[in-house]
């Protein structure tokens, strides 16, 4: 990001020329509040932009906008009309967006979405926000992304960032920054472009809030995982988790008993020894679409080619 800022503060010419359909977006995360309204008045007549500069500035943009910093409204910049006109179609840059995720908060309380990325996958939002009541955020995905996202109920932070969550908790923070959920947790899970984009709602490691998926515009199955039964209100006495003799999130059986038989681990760890337990059943029965435990996947995987994605709390 630095050579970057080095780039924009070199020439206004270039300023416009990659930051033209947005120029407010990155510019304003380098301290350009006010460079970018002059940037567009600056005449792109003939000047070239190098490839080797177009793409520097194309990476640092693609961490920008994957990593951001908890910051729902420039997540939701697209420059990809300004880049466009910078950079070669002969040597196109590799920050291609293949989703997009709109995180939506339909509960009557505050939710603060965790983001976990998978292995060798940028984080997205630096791992968390907050959502009130209500409220949306859309977040871009780069191609071949993976990762889950979940709910935090109950979170208390200060203006560090710091502090806790009755569930979903991960490791004392608003930013999860790599950090995965504590269970019991509901996951929405992604693997995009494998070829096809295969997703799903998992309660294997618990649940806590009522998490659905809404595909649209792609192209095959795209089938919607809707999960809008609260499960904590028919969560077994054993499984529950409280909050002042209030149910806050059910715990899964493995997590709770820790044997094989609701592991699927030893002799249970494979799918001809690993069924349905009554305990996985009534998480069956609350979210039909979901994985209720490790090895329900044909009933609980799906797929998609080309769409965007809504994840909805409640």
């Amino acid at each position: 990001m630095e050579k970057c800022r080095e780039l924009v503060q070199e020439s206004f010419e270039l300023a416009a020329k990659l930051c033209f359909g947005d120029v407010l977006g990155p510019l304003k995360k380098l301290g350009f509040r006010d460079y970018g309204k002059q940037a567009m008045d600056v005449s792109t007549r003939e000047k070239r932009v190098s490839r080797i500069s177009a793409s520097i500035c194309c990476n640092a943009y693609c961490d920008w906008k994957a990593g951001g910093n908890g910051d729902g409204d420039l997540a939701k910049i697209d420059m990809q009309a300004g880049l466009g006109m910078s950079i070669s179609m002969a040597n196109p840059p590799l920050c291609i967006d293949a989703a997009t995720f709109t995180l939506q908060n339909k509960c009557k309380e505050t939710v603060w979405p965790g983001i976990l990325a998978g292995s060798g996958k940028p984080l997205l939002m630096n791992g968390g926000l907050r959502l009130n009541t209500g409220e949306s955020a859309t977040i871009e995905a780069p191609k071949g992304w993976s990762g889950r996202f979940w709910p935090r109920t109950g979170c208390t932070f200060d203006q560090s960032g710091k502090g806790t969550c009755l569930t979903g908790d991960c490791g004392n923070k608003l930013n999860c920054g790599g950090a995965g959920g504590a269970p019991p947790v509901s996951l929405a899970e992604f693997t995009l472009d494998s070829p096809n984009d295969f997703y799903d709602v998992s309660l294997v490691d618990g649940y806590n809030l009522p998490v659905s998926i809404f595909p649209s515009g792609g192209k095959g199955q795209c089938k919607s995982v809707a999960c809008r039964t609260d499960l904590n209100l028919n969560c077994p006495a054993d499984l529950q988790v409280k909050n002042n003799s209030s149910v806050v999130a059910c715990k899964s059986a493995c997590m709770q008993l820790n044997t094989p038989e609701y592991c699927c681990t030893g002799e249970f760890g494979g799918p001809n020894t690993c069924k349905p337990t009554n305990y996985s059943k009534i998480f069956k029965s609350s979210c039909p679409d979901a994985y209720s435990y490790a090895y329900d996947d044909l009933t609980s995987t799906f797929t998609c080619a080309g769409a965007n994605y809504m994840i909805s709390f409640c």
